[in-house]
This record gives C-alpha cells, structure tokens and sequence, in this order.
C-alpha cells in the first residue's frame, strides 16, 4: 500500500469525526475562525534526506478562499512541501501549520482538514468508478443517500458519469486520475492538496478538470497545487510562490509576478524560415536587447524596457530589411519567462537528486 494510500485511509476515517461535530453556533464560530486563519503557513520549514536538502528554510503563507500554485524546477522541494503538509513527512526544523493545527503535535487534526490527490493515482482497480467514491464517502461519515448523492455529483463534474458502473482497472490513466481526484472531493475537505493533478490528461480533461477545481474553491475548500503547466497556474491560482532549491524566491498574484519581470515582450512570426536571423538582428537592435529564437515556431521574441515606441522601432525596422513577417505584437510576459527570469533555469530543467530520494 503507497503512503497516499495510507493517508487517504487515515484522513477518511477521521473525516468522520469531522461530519459528526455539532451545528448551530459552534458551527458557524467555526467558519468565521477557518476565514480568518491562514489555510497554510511554513515558517523556516526545513527537511533533509542525507546529504540533499529539500527544504531550506521555506517560508510560505497561504491565505483562504484561493487557488495557491507552488512553482519550481524538479527537485526543487514541492512534493516534499506538499508530503510535509500532508503529515506523510516529518520536517526536521522551522514552524508549519496547516488550518491552524501544528503538524507535529496535531497530525490527526492536519489530516481531517485535507484531501490529497497526489501524483500517481490511489484508487482500487477490483471496484467500479461509483462504488471507489461511494466508499470513500461513507469513511467521511456520510449516509448510504448522501454519498449516493454527491459521488454521482463528483462524477458528473469530471465527466465520469457514463464509465461510473465501470471498474477502474478498465479505466484510461487519464480516466483514473480524475477518478482519484473525485476521491479526493467527495469528502469536501477544508484543504486540498493538488500534486500535479493534470499529468496525463488530455486537453479537454484538464479543462474539466479546472472548472471542477474553481468550483470547489467556490463551495469553500481552499486548495495547494502544484504543477509543472505555467498556463495551470495562471488560469487556476489566485496567488502563486515560486520555489527554487527549498526556498521561495517570488510570491505574488499572476498579474504581479509578469509586473515583476518587468519587461514588455515583441513578438515576431515571420513567413520565411531563413529570415529567422536576419529578424532576430533586427530586433535585438531595437532596445539592445537578446532576441529569442524558435525555428519550430518560426518566432523571434525580445525583451523590451518601453511598450508602443519600441513597437514602433521593430516595425521600421522590419521594413526596413524588407523581411515578410505573419504577424508582430506586443505583449507582457508569460509566467514562463518570469519563471526563467526568476530562477535562472527553465521549469523543466531538473537537477540531480540524491539516490532513492526525491525532492521534486
């Protein structure tokens, strides 16, 4: 049985304490205490494994009702922080509490405060789609009706609905991803904790995949992402911390981290892939900047201080060699070029972990 496997038992069986606490006041005391408490909050949280240091010194505050992505190269400690929250791991120093509770003297509390899709999928191939989130639904202490209810609104919602009295073991991988995640939601849990949950996934499943993920941050369960798709956590995440070697290195909304970078991007697409060079000289020329080539795209790209002038210039420019081009824009940058400016590397760049230990 994998460590999510484990967890996914241990937060069900005490979810069940969690729908069995008292309504009325102390129910309602308790909602207005979760809004005001930080869902997360690591201060100098370090871990180690030998001689590699995951985690060093991460400080990281997530706040409710959002989206937070957890961006960094492979080995830069997101799963590790991700296990660390998910009291899968011990951490050797610093402050961590999760929903309040202090993850080394609260485990049990941490764990009937979280939901937890990691990177692989935990589901349990001899059972059907409905009967895998039935189960878990029940563990959490609901009703033979209730879980009825919302497995079948969990499978809807991840476009399982039709494969539901299916077994899992007849599922694509990308049909058992969802299928875990919906484990993972059916119990509504405070905090979700998101590991990659797109990995496999086509196109459109991530889409649906996405607005599944909006609409439970709408019923109110906070939720931590992590992910190596820049474009997930710009149309997901309300507030993004980059990490690089254990550390965050930038914290901000999407808007604020482009802000950052500070720089306007030209953009080229020319006709003719031989003028590539040819466009690239010309644009560097414009703000002294390095053109960035793509010859797959047949795109040149450069880094710009002012917006519209520099537009300008690059369009005299372009005339003037009498170089045919698709199409030129102006743009702000992407979160991969932040990313890149941030950390000196790009996102998938992975440094060398030590052996049998992963600091992803």
């Amino acid at each position: 049985m994998t460590n999510e496997m484990r967890l996914r038992e241990t937060v069900t069986e005490l979810g069940a304490q969690q729908f069995s606490a008292p309504r009325g006041s102390l129910r309602r005391a308790e909602r207005k205490r979760d809004s005001m408490t930080p869902t997360i909050e690591a201060v100098g949280l370090r871990k180690r494994f030998g001689k590699t240091v995951a985690l060093d010194g991460l400080d990281l505050v997530a706040e409710p009702g959002q989206v937070l992505a957890v961006l960094g190269p492979n080995g830069a400690g997101k799963t590790t922080f991700v296990r660390t929250v998910a009291t899968l791991l011990r951490p050797d120093a610093g402050e961590l509490r999760v929903a309040g509770h202090d993850v080394r003297r609260e485990p049990q509390a941490v764990r009937r405060s979280i939901g937890l899709a990691g990177q692989s999928a935990a589901v349990e191939p001899a059972m059907t789609g409905r009967e895998n989130l039935e189960l878990v639904a029940r563990l959490f202490g609901q009703d033979a009706r209730s879980a009825r209810a919302n497995s079948a609104r969990v499978l809807e919602q991840l476009g399982l609905a039709d494969v539901a009295g299916r077994l899992a073991r007849t599922y694509s991988g990308g049909m058992r991803r969802k299928l875990d995640l919906g484990a993972s939601l059916v119990g509504a849990p405070r905090l979700l904790l998101l590991d990659e949950p797109t990995t496999g996934l086509d196109p459109r499943s991530r889409i649906e995949l996405w607005d599944a993920i909006r609409a439970l941050v709408e019923r109110g369960t906070d939720v931590l992402l992590t992910t190596q798709y820049l474009d997930e956590a710009d149309h997901l995440a309300g507030r993004i911390v980059i990490i690089d070697h254990g550390r965050a290195v930038a914290a901000g909304t999407p808007t604020e981290l482009k802000q950052r970078a500070g720089r306007n991007v030209i953009e080229v697409h020319v006709r003719d892939r031989t003028d590539l060079a040819t466009v690239a000289a010309a644009l560097a020329a414009v703000d002294h900047g390095e053109a960035q080539v793509e010859e797959a795209t047949r795109r040149v790209s450069v880094a710009v201080e002012a917006g519209t002038d520099r537009l300008r210039d690059a369009l005299q420019s372009l005339d003037a060699i009498g170089t045919d081009v698709d199409d030129i824009s102006l743009r702000p940058p992407t979160l991969d070029e932040v990313f890149l400016a941030l950390t000196g590397q790009p996102l998938e760049q992975a440094p060398d972990n030590a052996a049998g230990h992963t600091a992803a």
